[in-house]
């Protein structure tokens, strides 16, 4: 599939400097250009490749100002922010790569399901009892559709996705290879000898619009009413959302956090990798959480976390700058220790 430069300007508002019909077939890196790709230029850290890149073409921000040639067969479309350019084109792509409307062999859906229109649905899927799903939705093989399950428009599911029984995605939403939606959550109580018994987990979970959820990740049914993941949410692979949690609009998690059951997290929270939060607790709106962070009670105001329990990030790195001279501080103290001592004895 090839485009030229006039066509991506066009889509991207773009001013072109050098050869409108100058034509492209793929993308690549502005460091790993080969003739034919298209590559950009947002970080000045990459300036450097500019001038010795192989990509037809270039996206750069309107500011950018070459300090010495460039190569002579590269065209530049200039717009606002490069960066922001650069992902739209990629998106713009996916859509036109998408999968063709078709139902593969070895498809089972049952005969009270309703299927949208323009559909792709992979070998080996199946499709549950009363379960819905919306218009230009991919399902990939092997993925199973519970009882009662609604899915909306627009959605990717790609290989070995699960969705449990009567839980709820929106529209526009992606879950990568393995995510597994509605299992049960971790109910379980103790008797008096410590044995466990379940407790039934009979909620659902609710995925509202525009929601990504990476490879390998799980969010627990509610064991009553439904655990919440709002729109907009981004979620890396190798999350666990336990029970009855409520993830609020814009937020994003790194790989492998981890939310404990009932936990309420605010709008537009960001989570880094390895980070724990504690379960029953509320985080509020534009909370940061470092990575490898452990969040054991409330936030009560937006706020940088770092550490584990994790305190304001600059209250962190006093504290840290502490614990690196506490071998120091020991050494002097136990110094200390036998003057006092020898000065005791005379």
């Amino acid at each position: 599939m090839e485009f030229t430069a006039e066509q991506i300007a066009g889509i991207l508002k773009g001013d072109i400097l050098g050869d409108l019909s100058a034509k492209v077939s793929g993308l690549s890196k502005i460091e790993e250009g080969v003739p034919g790709s298209l590559s950009f230029l947002a970080n000045p850290k990459y300036e450097e490749y500019i001038y010795q890149t192989q990509s037809t073409i270039c996206i750069v921000n309107k500011t950018f100002e070459p300090n010495k040639d460039l190569p002579s067969n590269l065209t530049l479309i200039k717009v606002d922010d490069a960066h922001a350019c650069f992902a739209k084109l990629l998106e713009v792509y996916s859509q036109m790569t998408k999968k063709a409307a078709q139902i593969e062999p070895h498809v089972q859906v049952h005969e009270t399901a309703k299927l949208g229109a323009n559909l792709y649905i992979g070998s080996f899927t199946y499709i549950s009892a009363g379960a819905e799903v919306g218009d230009e939705t991919a399902i990939y093989p092997n993925v199973y559709i519970g009882e009662n399950v609604k899915i909306g428009k627009n959605c990717t599911l790609h290989p070995g996705v699960k969705v449990y029984q009567n839980c709820v995605i929106g529209d526009d939403c992606v879950l990568h290879a393995g995510v597994v939606i509605g299992a049960d959550g971790f109910g379980f109580v103790p008797d008096e000898n410590g044995v466990f018994s379940k407790v039934p987990q009979i909620g659902n979970v609710i995925i509202e619009d525009r929601v990504e959820i990476g490879s390998n990740s799980t969010i627990d049914r509610a064991t009553l009413g439904s655990t919440f993941i709002r729109k907009g949410v981004k979620l890396d692979n190798l999350v666990h959302i336990a029970h009855n949690v409520d993830i609020g609009e814009n937020s994003a998690f790194a790989a492998q956090v981890g939310v404990a059951g009932s936990t309420k997290i605010g709008k537009s929270v960001m989570v880094g990798g390895q980070a724990g939060i504690s379960g029953h607790i509320t985080i509020a709106d534009q909370t940061k959480i470092v990575a490898q962070s452990g969040i054991p009670g409330n936030v009560k105001k937006a706020d940088t976390l770092m550490g584990s329990p994790g305190i304001p990030m600059e209250d962190f790195k006093k504290s840290y700058f502490g614990f690196r001279k506490l071998p120091y501080i020991l050494t002097k103290l136990q110094e200390l220790d036998k003057k006092l001592n020898s000065l005791t004895k005379e």
